[in-house]
Formats: structure tokens, C-alpha cells, sequence
């Protein structure tokens, strides 16, 4: 299968969605990047529509059609009927115009193709006497028969699809031509690319825009409507069957969209509950119309109807019907490697989410799939990560959360608004002196502290860290730190109880304080003790010199 569909991984986010909207769930999950698995996707492009991120992304072909062109070879476009509802306004004449300007031979309406197909369905229901016929238009429907239903292969129309048989036309009519598809889907890629020397290259709507644009060519407001055109209805759910003649009477004519009623479809098929229908299975709802890039980038299906309708006459094309076996197509199984697990197995995925009994299974389709035995056995065939599991993954953060909340140390209060609190932990609770979190949950943050600190963190959105304040009430002294949580509207408080260390301090200040009067004491005692040695020196110090000058004059005398 041809990787029509590609991942731009930075956009990944992790949502899951593609998943969800997924009708075979060919997705696989990992590294937190989502991959599409080529050989079990059906290329509905469901993925590609409601990716929030935009990151699928459809392969553009317009570079090798540009090679085409330059080839030499004349290049004609088959263009899809749903382009009269994707270009208000503009009939194929100067889509003709437009896009001759770009290079190409010619172009003409896929309805051609479809003329050619219709016949043929109306052919089979006459002739082949099938018990039921299932279009084979939708490639789309053709990759889910040929990869999920295989039994129904025998009741899937042998015939090309409308592109392949216009294609093949215009080859047949113009020699050496190379022909170029443009329509809403991306499963065309695939099918042009599977089924070699018909169809060349495929555009989407969106590749096209974007060409004309960049060739700044713009498209002339004018529609020529002609009687020969019921064929232009394809594009319509029920479209098909609009066309045909709908006159054997042991047929019922069915038409089915969207690929989970087609499924629901295939399923009574295969149970034996449906008998003599011809049922025309589109994958998308509302047929070509709401194709995938239609679907994303003009989403309008009442408007788009009309102007598909208003455009259709009332007669078949003129064409030269081929031989049955010159538009046979044939279609082979497409075996799906995805291995299933055992019970046992499953079962110890389950265990490994949580899950130890059905109660436990929520089914919540967070992860993208349906019930959790679907997400234990992608897990098991490893497109799936256990970590997908909303309520497992808030369970465990919860608990962990819980964990730290309930063992920490530090005091915790949450705020809200009107500042009021919405919860408090264990370790506050002690500080506070409180019984119990019922004791004080809902009220107002001044009937326990001080509201000043929280009003000014509220105001300014700043926060306080680090702030150490005395309890009086409660004879304590906190460090308190503030801080807002602006996603979430909430203030947090988290206190640590330094009494025991302002106590410590405290005691050693005041040890500090004695000591010092102490040693001033010393000191001061130390100097009075000095002088008074020093006063007793000087008075003996004078004594002796006077005794010692009368001891001189008595020796002098003599």
C-alpha cells in the first residue's frame, strides 16, 4: 500500500483522537507519536479530518504531476463530479479553462467513468444473478472487504471504479495520453497506485487550490448545465442508485455511508441476514462529497448536495460501452499479520491497567478504543501503551500526589477565589491545631490565618516565599511561602513549622545575651581590680622614693 498518508511527529499531542475516530483502529501509539499502520488502514481519512493538530497530512502529488506535463505527453484530467461543490460556482468548462492554463492536455468529468460503471452494475443485476452486489466505486470499501471481510469478496462488484474506467477511456481515445484524477479522497492515491498503467497521478481539491494559486489563476463564475449528465449524481449517497435502472424486481437497491454502517452492513452480510440486494457502500458520510478534504476544508453537505444535484441532468453521457472483460477488476484478500491474544493474556494486560475485575473496566474510550479489552489486546499486538489509560494514568498520579500530600512534612492549604479553603493536609492541620479537614473545608482562610499575605498574592500575582511569622494563636512560628496557581485560580500555602528551630534560636540568643553580661561583668570586675593594684603601687612607690631620698641627704651629710 502506497504511504498516502504521512505524520508531521512535533504535532503530535497525545489526544488520542485519531484513535477514537479510527473504524479499524490501524493506528499505532508509541513513543508518544501516533503511526499509521499501512497494511491495516483502509485510507478513509478519517484520521486526517479530525486531527486537532493538523499532523496528517495527505502526500502531495502535484511535483510529479508537473513532470508529467513536461514529459511531453499530452496529460488530461479526470475530474471528480463533487468539484461542482468544492468550486462554487464553476462548471467544467472553466475548470477546463483553469486548468489548461497549468499545462494540462485537457480534462473531463470522471461521470464519464461512471456512465460506463453504472451499465455495468445494471448488466450484472440482470445477468449474474448474484445474491448480492456491493459497489465497488469506494476504494475505501474495497480495501475493508479485501482486508476484514474477506469471505465477502464474491459479492463485491468486479468492475473498475468510474476513475479507473474514465482513465482507461481516455488512453483508449488519446494516444500516448497520461491521465491525472482530482477529487476529495485519499484513498485514490492507493488505488491508482495499486493498479498500474490506468491512472498516473492523483491531485486532491486542496493540492489543486493551492496550485492555482501559486500560478495566481482564478477560476470564471459560470456553469453550462447539459441533459446528458445523471451521472454527475455519484458523488451522492445514493448516487448510484439514482443512475441506474433499479427495474429487477427480485433486488432490493440499498445505499449505505459512513464506514461503521458499512461494517454494521458486512456483518449481516456475513451472518446470512441479507439476501438479493444490490447496496451501493460509500466509506464516507454523505459519499464523495464529504470526502476527507472536503470534509476539512469545506464542510457543507446540504449546500454541496444541491449544487451536485442542480448540476446532474436527467440523461446518461453518450459513451461507447467496452466489453465486460475490458473493465473487470479483480480484487485479492489482503491478509492481516495482527496476532490475537489468549486470555491468560489479556488478562495480564487488564492487571497491568488496574484492571483486576469487569467493575474495574470503565470502557471510558479515553485511549481511543472502545472497552479496555480492545486497548489490552492493541497493547498485547504493541499499538498500544499502557500509559493510554486516562483513568490508570489519574489513579496513579493521584496516588502519588496523595503520597506526597499526606508524607510531607510541610504544612499544605489550597485557596480558592473567594479564598476560601478546598484543601488542607495533615501536617497543617497539626500546625493549626485542628481536628480533622471537615473542620474548616469551604471556609473562609481568616477563620485560621491571617488573610493579608493571600489578598496581597492575589492582587499581584506574586509570590511570597520564605516569609517567617509568629502564630500567636497557636504559639508557633512558620516559614510561610504564597503563590498563585493562575491556571487554576488557586492560592498554595505551604508552612513549615520552625517553633522547635525559633526556640533552638531563641535559647541560644539568650545564652548569647548572658554570656556576654557576664564576661562584661568580668571584664569590669578585672579593671577595678587593676586600678586598685595600680593606686596601691603608686602610694608604695612614693613612699619608697621618699624614703630613699632621705636615705641619700643622711649618706651625703656624712
Amino acid at each position: 500500500m502506497q504511504d498516502c498518508l504521512t505524520l508531521k511527529k512535533s504535532n503530535c499531542k497525545n489526544c488520542y483522537k485519531c484513535i477514537r475516530h479510527c473504524p479499524v483502529k490501524s493506528i499505532r501509539f508509541s513513543g508518544n507519536q501516533a503511526h499509521i499502520i499501512n497494511n491495516e488502514c483502509i485510507l478513509c481519512g478519517h484520521c486526517f479530518v479530525v486531527c486537532p493538530q493538523n499532523a496528517k497530512e495527505i502526500v502531495d502529488e502535484t511535483e510529479k504531476v508537473r513532470v508529467l506535463i513536461q514529459s511531453g505527453n499530452p496529460v488530461v484530467v479526470s475530474l471528480a463530479p463533487s468539484f461542482i461543490a468544492n468550486y462554487d460556482g464553476v462548471g467544467i468548462g472553466a475548470m477546463r479553462e483553469a486548468l489548461k492554463k497549468l499545462g494540462f492536455y485537457d480534462a473531463e468529468e470522471t461521470a464519464i467513468g461512471a456512465t460506463i460503471v453504472k451499465k455495468e452494475y445494471d448488466r450484472m443485476v440482470d445477468e449474474d444473478n448474484r445474491d448480492v452486489i456491493i459497489s465497488s466505486c469506494c476504494h475505501s470499501i474495497n480495501l475493508l472487504i479485501q482486508k476484514y471481510f474477506p469471505k465477502e469478496l464474491e459479492c463485491l462488484a468486479d468492475v473498475l471504479s468510474p476513475m479507473q474506467a474514465h482513465c482507461k477511456d481516455i488512453k483508449q481515445r488519446i494516444p500516448n495520453a497520461k491521465t491525472v484524477f482530482i477529487g476529495p479522497c485519499v484513498a485514490k492515491k492507493d488505488e491508482a497506485e495499486h493498479y498500474d498503467d490506468i491512472v498516473d497521478a492523483v491531485l486532491t481539491f486542496e493540492e489543486l487550490t493551492e496550485w492555482f494559486k501559486k500560478e495566481n489563476i482564478e477560476l470564471n463564475k459560470e456553469i453550462t448545465k447539459i441533459e446528458e449528465s445523471k451521472a454527475r449524481f455519484f458523488p451522492t449517497t445514493g448516487g448510484i442508485l439514482k443512475t441506474m435502472a433499479k427495474d429487477n424486481p427480485n433486488y432490493t437497491y440499498l445505499a449505505i455511508d459512513g464506514v461503521e454502517n458499512c461494517i454494521a452492513a458486512l456483518q449481516d452480510i456475513e451472518s446470512g441476514k441479507i439476501h438479493n440486494c444490490f447496496i451501493e457502500m460509500s466509506s464516507c458520510v454523505g459519499s464523495c462529497i464529504g470526502g476527507p478534504v472536503m470534509e476539512k476544508y469545506h464542510r457543507s453537505p446540504v449546500k454541496d448536495y444541491m449544487a451536485v444535484a442542480n448540476f446532474a441532468g436527467d440523461k446518461d453521457f453518450d459513451v461507447s460501452q467496452p466489453d465486460a472483460a475490458d473493465i473487470r477488476k479483480y480484487f485479492s484478500i489482503i491478509e492481516l499479520k495482527s496476532k490475537i491474544p489468549s486470555e491468560y493474556e489479556i488478562q495480564n494486560i487488564l492487571h497491568q491497567m488496574g484492571k483486576f475485575s469487569p467493575e474495574q473496566e470503565l470502557n471510558c474510550g479515553s485511549c481511543g478504543y472502545d472497552t479496555c479489552r480492545e486497548k489490552a489486546i492493541a497493547i498485547f499486538q504493541g499499538k498500544a501503551e499502557i500509559s493510554m489509560c486516562l483513568p490508570y494514568l489519574k489513579d496513579k498520579a493521584e496516588s502519588f500526589s496523595d503520597t506526597i500530600v499526606k508524607n510531607t512534612p510541610n504544612g499544605l492549604i489550597v485557596l480558592n477565589d473567594a479564598l476560601e479553603v478546598q484543601q488542607i493536609n495533615s501536617a497543617a492541620l497539626k500546625i493549626l491545631n485542628l481536628r480533622s479537614e471537615s473542620d474548616v473545608l469551604g471556609d473562609q482562610v481568616v477563620r485560621i490565618l491571617d488573610p493579608g499575605i493571600f489578598m496581597k498574592v492575589q492582587q499581584t500575582q506574586k509570590g511570597i516565599y520564605n516569609d517567617r511569622i509568629y502564630l500567636a494563636e497557636y504559639d508557633r512560628f512558620v516559614e510561610q511561602t504564597v503563590i498563585p496557581a493562575k491556571e487554576s485560580h488557586m492560592l498554595i500555602c505551604i508552612m513549615t513549622d520552625v517553633t522547635e528551630e525559633e526556640n533552638e534560636r531563641q535559647k541560644k540568643e539568650e545564652i548569647s545575651r548572658q554570656t556576654v553580661e557576664v564576661a562584661d561583668k568580668v571584664v569590669d570586675k578585672q579593671m577595678r581590680i587593676v586600678q586598685e593594684i595600680a593606686s596601691l603601687l603608686g602610694e608604695t612607690a612614693a613612699e619608697t622614693k621618699i624614703a630613699l631620698s632621705k636615705l641619700k641627704e643622711s649618706i651625703a651629710d656624712e
